[in-house]
């Protein structure tokens, strides 16, 4: 079987822009007096994104790293305190990057996407990649009633 539209369906998921938003358009034209709003009892931008970018980070070392060790759950998949501009920069990048990867890995021909990983209990590949996909698309709805609930979502 050639998987090559697989591949490439799958990194077309994991940018965003189909079914979901891409990060960019979440998070473009946010004041930055607004990254740590809360409203209610809801999360803030802020950190919606970090732990997005926490869990997306978890997943990917978990998929290639047999030594890697996940945070500790659930605390240590959301940030502490508040951002900075400089935390704010540093964690879209970090997310991008390792965004990056995960794209690298689905592109890869020399791994069979649905064969078990091997110090996996009994994962896939596939199944770790759909598992960023649908996190993030989820959170970056939550990013989006957060922005709305802000009333800095749109005109």
């Amino acid at each position: 079987m050639n998987d090559s539209v697989l591949r490439e369906q799958l990194a077309d998921l994991l940018k965003g822009g189909l079914a979901h938003l891409t990060i960019d358009e979440a998070l473009g034209g946010i004041d930055p007096k607004l990254r740590n709003a809360r409203v209610g009892a809801s999360n803030s931008v802020w950190a919606e994104l970090d732990h997005m970018r926490i869990a997306q980070e978890d997943i990917l070392r978990y998929t290639i790293n047999p030594e890697w060790k996940s945070p500790d759950f659930p605390d240590g998949y959301w940030p502490s305190g508040e951002s900075t501009n400089q935390t704010w920069l540093a964690t879209i990048e970090a997310f991008k990057s390792d965004l990056e990867e995960v794209i690298a890995l689905v592109r890869n021909p020399g791994i069979d996407l649905t064969a078990e990983i091997p110090h996996g209990e009994g994962r896939t590949y596939l199944r770790e990649i759909l598992l960023i996909v649908d996190h993030n698309a989820y959170h970056l709805g939550q990013i989006v009633t957060i922005r709305k609930a802000l009333g800095a979502w749109g005109d």
